[in-house]
């Protein structure tokens, strides 16, 4: 991905992130990203064009924020992922996953439901290695994806909730 690219990619992030799928203007998206409209629809010819652009830098993000730099030891690790998924969620959206809110927004776009499973998948597949869970990357998703619904209306009780739940798993599973 170009610098520009990534500039124009995370401007639309941001404004997609504030105002949602439906309400900002092609003009607003333009500013947001910091280019021309010329240079906006050079790299992103569409609107969904524009919303995938936005997705994708989300992605990168996350995943960093998330599973970048953690503990070696399986029960701190697990302990971290969860406690930075309530970081994202009190810094970067309070009200849900903004995947989730795309795929709503435009239900039958094949696009936006593939990177939303794609999305989903490598948190599971990484949470799972992270946290040495590797027979258990749809538990932690579901545990994950609760914290992330959860967080709206119960914050750090929510985080704390989660890791619980990621503890009885890991003690289930022996």
């Amino acid at each position: 991905m170009t610098e520009m690219m990534r500039r124009i990619s995370a401007g639309l992030e941001q404004a997609f992130a504030a105002r949602g799928f439906a309400e900002p203007s092609v003009e607003d998206l333009r500013d947001a990203a910091g280019v021309s409209l010329r240079t906006l629809y050079k790299y992103t010819p569409s609107r969904a064009d524009m919303v995938l652009a936005a997705l994708e830098n989300r992605h990168q993000r996350y995943l960093s924020h998330v599973f970048d730099r953690l503990p070696e030891n399986p029960d701190e690790a697990t302990e971290a992922v969860l406690a930075r998924v309530g970081t994202w969620m009190a810094t970067e959206t309070s009200h849900g996953c903004l995947f989730h809110a795309a795929v709503a927004a435009d239900p039958n776009s094949a696009p936006l439901r593939a990177l939303l499973e794609r999305h989903k998948a490598e948190v599971a597949s990484r949470a799972a290695a992270a946290t040495g869970l590797g027979a258990a990357e749809t538990e932690l998703l579901v545990i994950i994806e609760g914290l992330t619904q959860a967080w709206p209306l119960r914050g750090d009780a929510a985080i704390e909730a989660a890791k619980r739940l990621a503890q009885a798993l890991r003690a289930a599973l022996g």
